[in-house]
């Protein structure tokens, strides 16, 4: 499947050290979204997971996944 790059990354904190993570496509976004997410999200991480998941099922390059993640990842 294709990973989906975005033109620009969008940095996302994760972990007790808050380590920052630069995320650039599709599967790197759906990885930490469904698996390393460190608690239940609310509207806004739904919408993310959506917006990538939508994308990288379809696996096409996504620039409004990487949109959609602005904010929550």
């Amino acid at each position: 499947m294709e990973r989906g790059w975005w033109d620009a990354p969008v940095p996302v904190l994760l972990g007790s050290g808050f380590t920052v993570h630069h995320v650039n496509n599709n599967h790197q976004a759906a990885d930490i979204l469904l698996n390393r997410w460190p608690a239940q999200g609310g509207a806004k991480h739904r919408a993310a997971r959506q917006a990538v998941l939508s994308a990288y099922g379809a696996g096409s390059r996504s620039d409004a996944a990487g949109e959609g993640t602005q904010g929550v990842l």
